[in-house]
């Protein structure tokens, strides 16, 4: 039995242009259409995931190959009829999945009934990260590996954990790919040592950096550290005892100079730079100038801005558990602030104090901004003894915070009013909501510029005469620093790529008054559209409600209002299943509170009353240098 068939049969395909009209499959449509040329595939779709069960086995991968899949003794035979190498499919307990190329997506969807999906970027790292993202941890996924080469299964397998030396190799392929020629590319930048060696160290305040540089080339690679610290496992670790071209030549940190010159000595060299993070002092060793070949941003900074499926997951759901820490702070604030006992500072305190008790938590991303009435019109407040202001139910309240956790970094900022905010207030605020919505929903295609999107996150508030002064959004890293360049919205970043993750924070501030500023984190995902391929929008992955009291939805569009409902839909299926794990009744029942759903614009919010397994993938190998 066939499990179904996609027949390139030349000739006949145009034939059946001709014939049917109509002729693409319409799943949302109802009563669903179908053409004649589709294939019902749900009693052999069926009888596979039948057969998975006693294998253990949550998804397999058929690639497009004329070869048959034997499942059972009785002979009962499995086979893809995909002439060429047109297309792979997946199938999973609940989803069936074909990617394929340009050529066949038509046809794909005249062959393929509403029991699957089509994912039209053929890659094997598309089907990866779609794997990484719909399998849970542990979960076995099967193939025959007859039908792979081996050059396809390393493809394959390679994607769900990059060691270091498969990073040096995707820094050196790119080394190798460059027209002008450079032998070797120079890391000043903490945080490119740290990716490249899946490393950590706590040199920085906030950051899981260490002192370091590192000089690779195709054939050796340098790294400059304070030797003293490397403990005999770290030697190990990166085989730091052998001279081939995947050891590591530890050297000590003060010394760069030196062997950079000695580097520069050689014929026939020319060492990449990344001029936005190479001091000057390194810089101008490189001489003479056709030695020295520069770009805005290394490779090692360009590359670790897309995150893989597996950072994307982890980050995810970090952000996940970061949201309940946020959530047991505005719960309360909630409760304390009337009592008139806490002030900026306090507060500061007690949300460093939630993300602590979180799995994985490694401390606060930066200094938490906790900033009341006029203290919160400054951008960048943060309290302390002396300037620490009491926190009033007749004032508003903006916390700007973020955690580091071994698999993410967060930062995520509210602003709430706990009295009667005024008309102006309301309005600012639902503003600057407007602001994050329209960048969160838009679409656009890959490789645009976030500095040509960025004026959404200020229209509405041009619109009546407002502004704010900063940027309007930042990368961020996987247990890296809270503002990871190159990404974000400013004129000097890279255009976004799937895989991106920034920050969206249109604010306005009001001088001596009051502040307000909305933060969240979001990804680039692929964008499906009526026509085009190749598109992008975001994804929140903030999970925090905002402050309803604030929210003047009159103001919203349609758009806007459904956005935001499908957001607090978000929330609750995402954040509720980990309040429960962690036993936390009055905050689940504070986010179902505050998640209830807007009706109409101007309408109010009618709270309703429903029951919404996080897990948490291992980060790929961390040592710290301590």
């Amino acid at each position: 039995m066939c499990l179904f068939s996609f027949v390139i049969t030349g000739g006949r395909y145009a034939v059946l242009a001709e014939e049917v009209s109509g002729s693409e499959r319409n799943c949302s449509a109802i009563p669903p259409y179908l053409p004649p040329t589709a294939v019902n595939t749900t009693l052999r779709l069926r009888d596979l995931r039948a057969s998975m069960i006693p294998l253990n086995i949550s998804a397999y991968i058929i690639p497009a190959t004329d070869a048959h899949l034997v499942t059972s003794k009785d002979c009962q035979k499995w086979k893809v009829i995909l002439r060429g190498k047109t297309g792979t499919a997946v199938i999973t307990q609940n989803k069936a999945v074909l990617w394929t190329d340009s050529r066949y997506w038509i046809q794909a969807e005249r062959q393929m009934d509403c029991n699957w999906e089509l994912q039209r970027d053929a890659s094997i790292r598309s089907i990866t990260n779609w794997l990484i993202l719909e399998i849970p941890e542990g979960d076995q996924v099967g193939f025959d590996p007859f039908l792979f080469s081996v050059g396809e299964q390393t493809e394959l397998i390679k994607y769900f954990l990059m060691t270091w030396p498969m990073k040096v190799d995707q820094i050196r392929a790119q080394i190798s790919d460059n027209p002008y020629k450079p032998t070797a590319v120079l890391l000043s930048a903490l945080d490119e040592t740290a990716w490249l060696f899946n490393l950590r160290g706590n040199d920085i305040p906030f950051n899981p950096f260490f002192y370091s540089y590192t000089l690779l080339s195709m054939d050796e690679i340098w790294l400059f550290v304070h030797i003293e610290r490397i403990t005999e496992e770290l030697k190990v670790y990166l085989n730091s005892s052998c001279y081939h071209s995947y050891c590591v030549q530890l050297l000590e940190y003060s010394s760069v100079r030196t062997y950079l010159q000695s580097y520069l000595q050689r014929p026939n060299v020319r060492v990449w730079v990344g001029t936005e993070y190479t001091n000057q002092a390194l810089y101008e060793l490189i001489t003479p100038e056709d030695k020295r070949l520069t770009s805005t941003y290394s490779p090692v900074l360009t590359t670790k801005a897309v995150k893989d499926a597996t950072e994307q997951r982890i980050l995810k759901e970090a952000h996940v558990r970061d949201a309940v820490a946020v959530m047991q702070l505005l719960m309360w604030l909630e409760k304390k602030v009337p009592e008139g006992t806490e002030n900026e500072l306090t507060a500061a305190h007690f949300v460093d104090q939630c993300r602590s008790e979180q799995k994985n938590s490694r401390g606060p991303s930066f200094e938490t901004i906790s900033a009341s009435g006029p203290n919160a019109a400054l951008a960048h407040y943060s309290p302390s003894n002396e300037t620490a202001r009491k926190l009033s139910v007749d004032e508003m309240y903006l916390v700007d915070s973020g955690g580091q956790y071994l698999d993410g970094t967060t930062d995520i900022t509210r602003t709430v009013h706990w009295g009667k905010p005024t008309d102006f207030q309301k309005e600012a605020y639902t503003r600057v909501l407007m602001g994050n919505i329209e960048i969160s929903r838009t679409i656009f295609p890959a490789g645009t510029r976030g500095v040509n999107m960025e004026m959404l996150g200020r229209r509405a508030l041009w619109e009546v005469g407002l502004n704010y002064g900063h940027g309007t959004g930042h990368g961020v890293g996987n247990y890296f620093g809270v503002h990871e360049w190159p990404v974000g919205f400013q004129s000097n970043n890279i255009p976004f790529q799937e895989g991106m993750f920034t920050s969206i924070e249109p604010g306005y501030y009001k001088e001596n008054d009051f502040g307000i500023r909305i933060e969240d984190i979001a990804v680039t995902v692929p964008a499906i559209t009526k026509y085009g391929n190749n598109y992008l929008t975001f994804e929140t992955v903030s999970l925090v409600p905002y402050d309803r009291k604030l929210i003047n939805t009159s103001l919203l569009s349609p758009e806007q209002l459904h956005w935001l409902n499908k957001y607090y839909e978000t929330i609750r299926s995402m954040v509720g299943p980990e309040l429960e794990r962690q036993a936390l009744k009055e905050e689940y029942d504070w986010m179902m509170k505050h998640t209830a759903p807007f009706l109409t614009a101007g309408a109010s919010a009618v709270i309703s009353s429903v029951t919404l397994l996080v897990t948490v993938l291992p980060s790929v190998l961390l040592y710290n240098l301590l």
